[in-house]
């Protein structure tokens, strides 16, 4: 994201948290793929409902937002969370388990990252996502989460020999 994009919605957030309802929706339409580049590695097939999920809660909290200067983070946090909800919703409906992978050789999971994430829990889809896609370290992960820096350490350290695992079998 450019400097004058995150201006732009920082400078949006501040409208409609002083009540411009066409901020808001200029806003939503702003954030909608940041939220969506973070729900759906998460929430995968239900990243569009995980995303959603987010943008409602950004629209119902955006007056609790202190400060505007944090939108990012604060809506970082709000799509986290609701795509690890929905995803923790959807795997109790159809679990993945990582023994389940096809063989060596098979070229459906090498073809599709979507399948080898699909296989992992969701806590660790989230850490991957904080890392290796949103860039934040361990400590800043953690806090995300809401678990000790060890706990998030370990996770992604599960999460990537998960996935190596899954995507050279």
């Amino acid at each position: 994201m450019t400097p004058a994009e995150r201006d732009r919605g920082v400078a949006l957030a501040r409208a409609a948290r002083a009540g411009n309802t066409l901020a808001m929706h200029d806003l939503l339409d702003h954030l909608t793929p940041y939220i969506a580049r973070i729900c759906t590695p998460i929430a995968l097939a239900d990243g569009p409902d995980a995303c959603q999920e987010a943008l409602v809660a950004v629209f119902r909290a955006l007056r609790s937002l202190r400060d505007p200067e944090t939108l990012y983070g604060w809506v970082r946090a709000i799509a986290l969370r609701e795509a690890v909800r929905i995803a923790r919703r959807a795997a109790r409906a159809r679990p993945a388990e990582l023994a389940d992978l096809p063989g060596p050789g098979d070229p459906e999971l090498a073809a599709d990252i979507d399948d080898v994430l699909a296989r992992l829990s969701p806590d660790h889809r989230a850490v991957l996502v904080l890392r290796d896609v949103e860039g934040l370290d361990e400590e800043s992960a953690a806090a995300l989460l809401g678990v000790p820096p060890g706990t998030a350490k370990s996770r992604l350290h599960r999460a990537r020999t998960s996935f190596r695992r899954a995507w050279s079998a």
